[in-house]
This record gives structure tokens, C-alpha cells and sequence, in this order.
């Protein structure tokens, strides 16, 4: 499987007890839909497939997980730390014209101060917000996609307008 042909559902982040199980911790949002007989972990930069024997899936985003071919804790913890993947065939379908704030990675950011400042490469999800990261003349710099912020998305063309607030991309050229 190479990873063009898979999507990111999450990664390992522990195992329990003694039998092989571990734990799932999902940055797919609608991870309940998503079927999980055949699931592929990173392993040295290598999409492995591994068969799932039985899962249970929790509120909190996660699920634990049996494996046919692991059946020892030492087993199992080989895998803590393991990103995991999903081909896209088995990626739920979207109702049409469905946008979520995720569909904005690899759209170009358009600043109304400072012009075009790049591809956002990374969407990351915190508790209080949603943050993009954007390669700007070879730097990394984030910023919130508060809608306080955001002028227009033009999905057609593949680009956010915004506006950042004064000083935000200051703090990241001083630095360089």
C-alpha cells in the first residue's frame, strides 16, 4: 500500500494488558464509520497491513484493538507510537458539498497584509481551535483558522484569504 493510495486514521498509543491488545486514538472525526478489519501501520516508513480480530470501540475517540498475528504484550508494544492508516477506498463518503475545516490542507493562504505566504501543509485540532501550519520563506508558521480571521475560501481555486491580526507573523520572521 503506499501512502498516496491511504488516509491518516490515528496512531497507537498503548497497549493493555497481557494478550496483545492496544489502544487506538483516533484524529479521524467519524471514526465509528470507519471499518476496521484491515487496518495498516507506519513501520519504518512502511505501510504494513495487519488484520484485526476484534475491536471495541470507547467515547474518547478510541478503541482497543486485537490483532490475528499479535498475541503478547511484547508483541504489541513494538507498535506504541505507530501511526495508522486506512486505504481510501474505505474512506466514509461525504454528503455533497460537505466542507470541513480539514479539506483546507493544501490550499494557498493569502494574507491581506503581507500577500501570498504559502501551502497549508498541516491542520492540527486543540481544544479551542482549529491551527494551520504554513511553510513561509523557509519557516514553519501557525496561526488559528478562526473565522474571526478568515476572509473567504475559494474552493475552486484552492485558496484561504485572511487577515491575520497585527504582529501574529512578526513573532515567526524575528525569529529567522
Amino acid at each position: 500500500m503506499d501512502y498516496n493510495e491511504s488516509f491518516r486514521i490515528g496512531y497507537i498509543t498503548k497497549t493493555r494488558g497481557l494478550k496483545g491488545e492496544i489502544q487506538l486514538f483516533f484524529e479521524f472525526k467519524e471514526f465509528d464509520l470507519l471499518d476496521l478489519d484491515l487496518i495498516f501501520i507506519e513501520i519504518n516508513r512502511q505501510l504494513v497491513p495487519f488484520f484485526v480480530s476484534s475491536y471495541k470501540l470507547q467515547s474518547n475517540n478510541t478503541a482497543y484493538l486485537f490483532f490475528e498475528d499479535i498475541d503478547h504484550i511484547d508483541k504489541a508494544k513494538e507498535l506504541v507510537r505507530k501511526n495508522v492508516f486506512l486505504p481510501n477506498s474505505k474512506k466514509p463518503e461525504r454528503d455533497e458539498g460537505e466542507f470541513l475545516i480539514e479539506d483546507l490542507k493544501g490550499f494557498n493562504v493569502f494574507d491581506s497584509k503581507h500577500g501570498e505566504l504559502g501551502e497549508i501543509i498541516e491542520i492540527n485540532e486543540y481544544p479551542q481551535q482549529f491551527i494551520a501550519t504554513v511553510s513561509y520563506n523557509s519557516q514553519e508558521i501557525l496561526f488559528p483558522l478562526s473565522d474571526d480571521f478568515i476572509e473567504e475560501i475559494d474552493e475552486e481555486k484552492k485558496e484561504l484569504h485572511i487577515n491575520l491580526p497585527d504582529g501574529l507573523l512578526d513573532i515567526y520572521l524575528d525569529q529567522a
